[in-house]
């Protein structure tokens, strides 16, 4: 909580930070943190009537209620705000809402700003930001880099100022972000609840006081809040007079090269944090401790390389860095004298301890704050002691650590232990077949919100997304009879028609694994994980909710509910047993079952359900007729499935083809799932029939001549 707190401070000390993510475990108070900070910024000189909160001091040149003629009278004070971003807004509640209705009836440009306009110079709070539409969130994350906002439709062009402090919490048991929008965050704070019994009981103790006396409780604790507030004001009177010395910037590329981070956003992140860090402390020099604790809340979320990493940072490795690139000076004379003394055996020209004090780390005292523990520093000694064996071992999302080791003096069989994954690669893509309805992502077709429009309907409710070309039509014919008369088009509400889009859905793809003892050939159960984890990764692209069933022994278990994380379906794929019977109709019944269940809760998601097995049932001896009509059952309710098909070995039964056609579904033989297989497939089948019909127009030719 003091690694957020900071964060939180540094950004109302220095907005140009980039805000700041907040990830963590249900019930740690990230949002009351948060909504927190508010009340701590000062008060915002605005002015009056301007909806865009414009500064009198500048106000902004392109704003849609200017331009403004500031006088004394015209200046208002108000507090800042906190406009909370809600998880099922629309793009037209973030960006503002131009009304189409009165602009066609009427013929005036009429804006109605949105949350960005409400938010501009406070601060907008985004609570489970990672369960927004991709659209959303770049929208959001761009006007926050440009510090303006775009609204351009039908014709009509606004753009106003949205400077903000962008936060956003979220709950990685629900999904991950995608990796190019965590790097668009400043900065990001790993928090959990305190497991010290003295901590717990003080925060009870204080929500139940609250509780009891709301106004007495913030009494309370006012003089302390007045006083933060006042500390960040000064913090940011002298922020710019607060100075970036050389070496403590070449402290921070230094770092940053050494993590690997992409492209140089990090670096200018670390830059600002670091400055904004030195202002907080009340200095006009940046120092090594600064840079130390500005990458721990800068770098840790760039770091990761596959969806499947956890963010994290080595602190001995930043150390070593820090200590490295530590008082060190350029290898050129600063007053460009070409004898000048090399390798900063010279004079000291960089002014008094410009980070040469902190050769240690700095360390950061006590306020440093405790970055997550990084995969990097598990021994990989276990794995193959080097980077390679890392990779394969950590394809489920710790890379670098060793796999666990099953106990010495554990009974369970050798095929029970865990089977390293082999690496991902690119799968095929499986797509639901039909026109859903589901949440925006990326696999199958469906009417939403976002895509293409393919045609124009009447409304059955609320005006939205205006087909401009489509009511003009349905108008045009009848302007002489209404009695046109002047520019605007005379409208009815039956003129008007509304976009129907098309584009991708997210669906729930469930997977069924076998893992009995049928396929529980070590090397061939290490294939079906790498393509498992691999089918993983493409649903993780791909925007899906998954779960996972495996069957083994006597039943068939959930071993991951259906959810957003791919990143735990990958973790239990990593310690999933094998070995026993082979249970298949369990599995599928099990699956009808979850399915069920999933259609009660979010019934607009459409399932595809991937079946990873040889086909193979034992159990009884109708356990392969048990299994047909299982899966006969599954596929009656129109769910759509796969068959990835294991088996191997001289002799095939082909026993997985079968069951693919009781399910009505596709079979794909494992070595087929790669996409690059498919692409040679069909390349091969496009060379043959090419040069098939070459060989016919040169018999043809030879007949002819005969």
């Amino acid at each position: 909580m003091d690694d957020l707190r900071l964060a939180l401070l540094l950004n109302a000390v220095s907005p140009q930070v980039g805000g700041v993510l907040v990830r963590g475990e249900k019930g740690t108070a990230k949002s009351t943190m948060v909504r927190a900070l508010a009340g701590l910024l000062p008060a915002l000189r605005v002015v009056s009537g301007c909806r865009f909160a414009c500064d009198p001091a500048s106000p902004d040149a392109q704003c849609p209620d200017g331009p403004h003629v500031v006088e004394a009278a015209a200046v208002t004070e108000r507090p800042t705000s906190l406009v909370e971003l809600p998880v099922g807004v629309s793009e037209d509640r973030i960006v503002g809402s131009l009304d189409l209705e009165r602009a066609l009836a009427e013929g005036v440009k009429a804006y109605e700003p949105g949350l960005l306009a409400a938010a501009h110079r406070g601060v907008l709070y985004i609570d489970e930001v990672n369960l927004l539409h991709d659209h959303l969130v770049d929208l959001l994350l761009d006007a926050a880099a440009m510090g303006r906002s775009y609204v351009e439709r039908e014709g009509v062009s606004v753009r106003h100022a949205a400077r903000f402090l962008l936060v956003g919490t979220m709950n990685p048991e629900e999904g991950e972000l995608r990796p190019q929008l965590l790097d668009r965050f400043g900065l990001t704070v790993e928090i959990a609840a305190t497991r010290e019994p003295e901590q717990r009981a003080e925060v009870v103790r204080r929500r139940l006081a609250y509780d009891a006396d709301p106004g007495g409780f913030a009494a309370r604790w006012q003089d302390e809040e007045r006083a933060l507030a006042e500390r960040i004001t000064a913090a940011q009177e002298l922020l710019p007079q607060v100075v970036l010395g050389d070496a403590p910037l070449r402290q921070i590329t230094a770092v940053c090269a050494a993590f690997e981070v992409d492209g140089l956003r990090a670096d200018i992140v670390m830059a600002r944090t670091a400055v904004a860090l030195a202002a907080w402390a009340g200095r006009t020099q940046v120092l090594a401790e600064d840079v130390r604790i500005a990458a721990q809340l800068a770098l840790p979320h760039r770091r990761r390389r596959n969806p499947f990493d956890a963010p994290g940072l080595d602190d001995e490795k930043l150390d070593e860095t820090l200590q490295q690139f530590a008082g060190q000076e350029p290898e050129s004379d600063p007053d460009g004298d070409p004898d000048g003394t090399p390798d900063g055996d010279g004079p000291d020209d960089s002014g008094p301890d410009n980070g040469g004090g902190g050769g240690d780390g700095g360390g950061g005292g006590q306020d440093a704050p405790n970055a997550p523990e990084s995969p990097a520093e598990a021994t990989s000694d276990d794995a193959g002691g080097d980077k390679g064996d890392a990779g394969e071992a950590g394809g489920a999302g710790e890379p670098g650590k060793a796999q666990p080791q099953q106990s010495p003096s554990a009974p369970a069989p050798r095929e029970a232990a865990p089977v390293a994954a082999d690496q991902p690669y690119k799968t095929r893509l499986f797509k639901v077949p039909g026109t859903g309805e589901g949440v925006q992502g990326r696999r199958s077709r469906a009417e939403t919100d976002a895509g293409h429009t393919i045609r124009a309907q009447r409304p059955t409710g609320a005006l939205q997304r205006l087909h401009l070309a489509a009511t003009v039509q349905a108008a045009a014919p009848h302007q002489r009879a209404r009695g046109r008369n002047g520019r605007a088009l005379v409208l009815r509400k039956d003129d008007f028609r509304q976009q129907v889009r098309e584009g991708r859905e997210g669906n729930l793809v469930l997977f069924v694994v076998d893992a009995s003892g049928s396929m529980a050939a070590r090397q061939r159960m290490s294939a079906v994980k790498g393509a498992v984890l691999s089918l993983l990764m493409d649903a993780y692209q791909r925007r899906d909710k998954i779960g996972m069933i495996s069957f083994r022994g006597s039943n068939a278990d959930l071993v991951l509910p259906p959810t957003s994380s791919v990143e735990a379906g990958a973790a239990r794929l990593e310690l999933l047993p094998t070995g026993g019977r082979t249970p298949l109709a369990a599995g599928l019944l099990r699956a009808h079952e979850t399915l069920r269940v999933e259609r009660l809760r979010d019934p607009m998601r459409r399932p595809l359900v991937v079946v990873v097995t040889d086909g193979r049932a034992t159990g009884s001896r109708s356990a392969l007729d048990d299994a047909r009509r299982a899966a006969g059952l599954l596929a009656a309710t129109g769910t759509a499935s796969v068959v990835v098909d294991c088996e191997s070995g001289p002799v095939r039964l082909g026993l997985a083809a079968e069951l693919a056609q009781h399910l009505q579904g596709p079979a794909v033989a494992l070595d087929e799932l790669r996409a690059d297989t498919v692409t040679s497939l069909v390349k091969t089948m496009v060379g043959t029939m090419q040069n098939s019909k070459r060989n016919s127009k040169q018999h043809s030719k030879q007949r002819e001549a005969a």
